[in-house]
């Protein structure tokens, strides 16, 4: 059975108990590595320069304590595979919905963000 790195687990740490529960579903049945869920002021504005967030300091689900989004993809990090990034997708969607958890998918985006998974009405808990 697969399971997160020190890395992903202290990444995930910092995300709100409703995403934690479910990636630590999630990773009972697909290998995958989280890469984000807190973003600070900095990182986030270089993210908007970068063209990597539509989103400035504030703006993203990633700014907030606990963070209200986190990024993950498959391992090994397959950052361009679109498919098995979807596929990653599908299972948490699954999840998701299993755990009662509402969250959306930046796959179900017109501005596509195959990593990103926030939970649905963020700006509601923030």
């Amino acid at each position: 059975m697969p399971s997160f790195s020190k890395a992903s687990q202290d990444i995930l740490s910092k995300a709100h108990p409703d995403l934690q529960r479910l990636f630590n579903e999630v990773i009972k049945e697909y290998d995958c590595t989280i890469t984000c869920s807190y973003r600070g002021q900095d990182e986030q504005e270089k993210a908007f320069r970068d063209g990597f967030s539509k989103a400035r300091w504030l703006q993203s689900p990633h700014n907030y304590t606990p963070a209200l989004a986190v990024d993950a993809v498959p391992y090994p990090t397959m950052w361009k595979d679109n498919r098995k990034l979807n596929e990653l997708g599908a299972i948490v969607k699954i999840k998701a919905i299993d755990l009662d958890i509402d969250i959306e998918w930046g796959g179900d985006w017109r501005f596509l963000d195959l990593p990103h998974y926030e939970l649905s009405d963020w700006q509601k808990l923030k």
